[in-house]
This record gives C-alpha cells, sequence and structure tokens, in this order.
C-alpha cells in the first residue's frame, strides 16, 4: 500500500512537471482549418524578447511547387518574390500573460497579412488572425 501510494505521488508529480514545462517555442505542424490536411512545420523562437515564427517544411502535393516564392505577398513587402521555405510569417510577438500578441502572421499562399495572437491550449498551438474586427483561430499540433 505504501508503494502504491509513492508511486502515485511520483506519478502525479511527474504529469504535473510536464504541463509546466510546456513552450510555444519549438517546431509545429500548421493544419488547414477546412481540410484538416498537413500544410508546413513552422519553427517558433525568441530572438531579441520577442517571439517569431518561420516555415522549415512545406506539405506539397506532386504536381506543385516543393519551394515555391512568395509572388502573392504585398510588394512592399520584403518578403514579396523570396522562397518561402526559410521564410518568417510570424513577427515581433510579445508576451502579455499566458499569451503572445501585438504582432503579425503572414499567409503565403494568400499574401495577406494580419495582426495575430498565438497561446497553448491542451498541447496545442491555437494562433488567431485578425482582420479588422474578424478573426480566424487555426489549431497547430506539436511537430515531431
Amino acid at each position: 500500500m505504501k508503494q502504491f501510494f509513492i508511486t502515485t505521488i511520483l506519478v502525479v508529480l511527474v504529469c504535473l512537471n510536464s504541463n509546466a514545462q510546456q513552450s510555444i517555442f519549438g517546431k509545429w505542424k500548421t493544419i488547414d482549418d477546412e481540410t484538416g490536411d498537413p500544410k508546413s512545420i513552422v519553427e517558433i523562437y525568441e530572438r531579441g524578447g520577442q517571439v517569431y515564427g518561420k516555415i522549415v517544411k512545406l506539405f506539397r502535393n506532386g504536381d506543385e511547387d516543393p519551394d515555391p516564392i512568395c509572388d502573392l505577398c504585398p510588394e512592399d513587402d520584403a518578403r514579396y518574390g523570396k522562397k518561402i521555405i526559410g521564410m518568417e510569417i510570424i513577427k515581433d510577438l510579445k508576451k502579455e500573460g499566458n499569451e503572445y500578441a501585438d504582432g503579425t502572421v503572414l499567409k503565403p499562399d494568400e499574401g495577406k497579412i494580419f495582426r495575430c495572437r498565438i497561446w497553448l491550449e491542451e498541447n496545442q498551438l491555437k494562433i488567431r488572425g485578425y482582420w479588422g474586427f474578424f478573426y480566424r483561430t487555426q489549431t497547430w499540433v506539436k511537430a515531431d
């Protein structure tokens, strides 16, 4: 009985510790919220006290360019005409409590830049892009 009690306490402590160590940083698989298909792997990292994210891999169909350029990006944006793999699509997020906000996210396949906010929820990364009062939230899962 004593051994069972000690084992139970250790399991609870390990679970609490693993939840406390969850982080937005690392590689995340983006999921198309319309089809459910994986679209890319984005690496989230910190630089200069702010949070950024860059595309490190694209999941493409056989008939699609495996390493396309952002020809739909705004022409006055430095990312216009650049390769999408390696491109920073999330910029300048700042920590606000349990979330990161006040930055932007680029949707390269549409060439649109949105204000954004990200946070963790149940081991998933939630990313919300805002256009005026409208918003759309995607769920990304930790990449292996």
